[in-house]
């Protein structure tokens, strides 16, 4: 593709918002990605305490591969979240981002993602989170593209910074935008605090433990952390 210009791309994007519900707004912006990247996929996640929170993703696939970063607390948009940098893996069967990301890159692989690239919402000061880019075939992004993908993640960012903030006693939809991906999320932080008070430990090791046991599961931390909130699973049961 060629850059469109600034003044383009954010014509696109401001034309799919048009008419959009805050809790729509999300979703729109990925679809307004896949319009002007040459791209499969795409998601955006809002940088949560300790982990990648899923705010909207293009389809299953994509919602798949953000989930498995949620639970490996691994991978490229983890990283990209952290540094406040684009992260880039051109081939997720090669050596080199294979060793990055051994367990990620072999199970994004095995659904037919070969290549990511994970832009930050913001920068290494202020990250929110990240917009985040699935190919099926190896490759970076062209300079062109990679340009335009720079400047749709500033859009995303300023888009996502204007949606209205949740009063406690708003039940109108700006108090849930959230939903439906990123508001089953609570569920995980609720269970964080089940297990730091049943095993005594800190957020960050119990966090490590739900996604652990979800790993050795085969399930994802976020259907784990139901059962841990509906109490069918306790840690500090002796046959955990």
């Amino acid at each position: 593709m060629v850059h469109l210009g600034r003044d383009r791309v954010a014509g696109i994007v401001a034309e799919e918002l048009r008419g959009a519900a805050p809790r729509e707004v999300p979703q729109r912006l990925c679809d307004a990605v896949l319009r002007l990247l040459p791209v499969d996929d795409a998601s955006v996640s809002l940088r949560g305490d300790g982990m990648p929170v899923p705010l909207s993703a293009s389809g299953e696939r994509a919602g798949y591969v953000t989930e498995l970063q949620v639970t490996l607390g691994d991978g490229p948009c983890c990283e990209a979240a952290e540094t406040g940098a684009p992260v880039v893996a051109a081939d997720l069967t090669s050596n080199r981002d294979a060793c990055r990301w051994p367990v990620f890159a072999q199970q994004a692989a095995a659904v037919g993602v070969r290549s990511v690239c994970a832009l930050p919402l913001g920068d290494g000061a202020v990250c929110v989170g990240t917009l985040d880019l699935y190919r099926d075939e190896p490759g970076e992004l062209a300079a062109d593209d990679m340009r335009t993908a720079r400047v749709l993640a500033e859009l995303v960012t300023a888009a996502l910074v204007a949606l209205p903030t949740a009063e406690p006693h708003d039940p109108g939809d700006a108090g849930h935008w959230l939903s439906p991906l990123a508001a089953g999320h609570d569920e995980v932080y609720q269970a964080v605090g089940m297990v730091m008070a049943q095993l005594g430990i800190a957020a960050d090791e119990a966090l490590s433990l739900l996604r652990g046991h979800a790993f050795a599961k085969d399930t994802t931390v976020l259907e784990l952390a139901h059962e841990v909130v509906t109490l069918r699973l306790r840690f500090d049961d002796p046959d955990v």
